[in-house]
């Protein structure tokens, strides 16, 4: 019968144990904080901090900022809220971040080019460069601000590019007090071929010297060329590296030099013959260019067809009996 008695209890005691209410946790100190207010709360430093969870006790860092709050100052805001029992953790501080939402300098100049493009003249923003007259710093605003910054003011000089811009934040404060104010200078550029080494008169352009780069449009005074336009084309001035080429930079390369001896083809149906004559003038391929025959001394308008040859229409002003005493000079060109 006390065996029985017994039994019950210590069953009686579990029983009890099994259904009591978990012990509440106590107070912890956190070691991160992110807060997004103005104002840091108990409860955003501790853990379980129960009714004074919503009592400021500190400001936060400034937007965007990155602080910490020594164990010691913080035992002392909490003394007046009874929160007995406080486990630290063995911190010695905690770090407190305050949340924002950044704006960088790419997004600046990237959001002012929107707001130039096609104003004044200038086209679209993907082909628009802005430099600005001061560097900008990123731009911390209240997190919980969405949105896009809004022109409230623009002056822009077209025969310049100089700019003064003004923007406002809808919803921020703090980009009211930050003036959000720039100054700077827009230039319109282009995709242009660019050399990647300096080039003398007449020399050949290969692909290895030139690349695409963005450059101001005043650069070029005409139509940008690709790579496909200019490889083969030859200087027709000195060209530095990094110069963007143009149209009046570069010429087809001349395969006939002035004062150079050219074998003169003239042709009519069934017959071809040649003479020799000497260049009065330098051209490129399928240029016509003036050559002397050296038999009857006479000039005459010629093609260049290739380097050292040129030919004459069959109306070409060319003495028949010299082109005869003169056709086996030279083989004719392959066909």
């Amino acid at each position: 019968m006390i065996r029985i008695v017994l039994a019950l209890v210590v069953v009686a005691a579990f029983g009890r144990e099994a259904t009591a209410e978990p012990t509440p946790a106590g107070p912890r100190l956190r070691e991160l904080v992110a807060v997004s207010s103005e104002i840091v709360r108990i409860g955003d430093l501790v853990e379980n901090a129960g009714a004074a969870a919503d009592v400021p006790v500190f400001r936060a860092p400034d937007l965007g900022q990155t602080g910490a709050v020594q164990l010691g100052r913080i035992i002392d805001a909490l003394r007046p809220y009874d929160l007995t029992g406080l486990d630290t953790g063995g911190l010695n501080e905690v770090v407190v971040t305050r949340l924002s939402r950044a704006m960088t300098a790419k997004d600046i100049t990237d959001r002012i080019t929107r707001a130039l493009s096609g104003q004044y003249g200038l086209g679209d923003a993907q082909n628009l460069a802005v430099i600005l007259d001061r560097d900008v710093r990123i731009l911390h605003v209240e997190p919980t601000v969405g949105g896009d910054l809004v022109v409230s003011r623009m002056n822009v000089d077209p025969r310049t590019g100089r700019f003064d811009i003004a923007f406002e934040l809808p919803g921020s404060t703090l980009s009211r007090r930050a003036g959000l104010r720039f100054t700077g200078t827009v230039t319109e550029t282009v995709e242009a071929a660019t050399l990647t080494r300096s080039l003398r008169i007449g020399e050949i352009i290969k692909a290895s010297d030139v690349t695409m780069s963005r450059r101001p449009k005043t650069d070029l005074r005409g139509e940008s060329m690709g790579p496909d336009q200019v490889i083969g084309m030859a200087a027709k001035i000195a060209l530095r590296n990094g110069q963007a080429l143009r149209t009046d930079d570069l010429i087809k390369p001349q395969i006939v030099q002035r004062n150079e001896a050219v074998t003169i083809y003239y042709e009519v149906p069934g017959i071809m013959l040649t003479v020799r004559g000497k260049a009065v003038e330098g051209g490129a391929m399928g240029d016509v260019v003036g050559v002397l025959n050296i038999q009857s001394n006479r000039t005459v308008q010629a093609t260049v067809i290739g380097p050292g040859r040129v030919i004459i229409a069959a109306a070409g002003p060319l003495i028949a009996s010299a082109a005869a005493s003169a056709s086996n000079d030279q083989d004719p060109p392959s066909q």
